[in-house]
């Protein structure tokens, strides 16, 4: 009888160790793929849903910027593309960037 119980834990024990060697190499594997990953990408600022708010208002108001940066932006493109000047895309762009925040207070007051 110990021989035959001695059997099964001498398979059970390599089993466990087979399983343990997969798991390590699985292991080695993902620390390999993250160092090549952090040496790519690791001079490059985090973005991503990780990092920013996820809730109900936080959307709103990324949508609302968003909305705002893209009028501005339309408007010195169009600016650009239909006159002749430099100094005329170079006001556009003045006042693009000096008029944003009334622009997003008068499109997105709360009253």
């Amino acid at each position: 009888m110990s021989k035959e119980r001695a059997r099964r834990r001498a398979e059970r024990e390599a089993a466990a160790a087979l399983l343990a060697q997969k798991r390590a190499a699985e292991a080695a594997r993902r620390e390999r793929w993250a160092a090549r990953r952090r040496a790519l990408t690791g001079w490059f600022r985090s973005a991503g849903a990780r990092n920013r708010q996820s809730g109900i208002l936080a959307e709103r108001r990324r949508r609302q910027t968003a909305t705002t940066v893209a009028l501005v932006l339309a408007a010195v493109v169009l600016t650009w593309a239909f006159t002749e000047s430099p100094a005329a895309v170079l006001l556009a762009l003045a006042v693009g960037a000096l008029g944003a925040p009334v622009l997003h207070t008068m499109l997105f007051r709360r009253t």
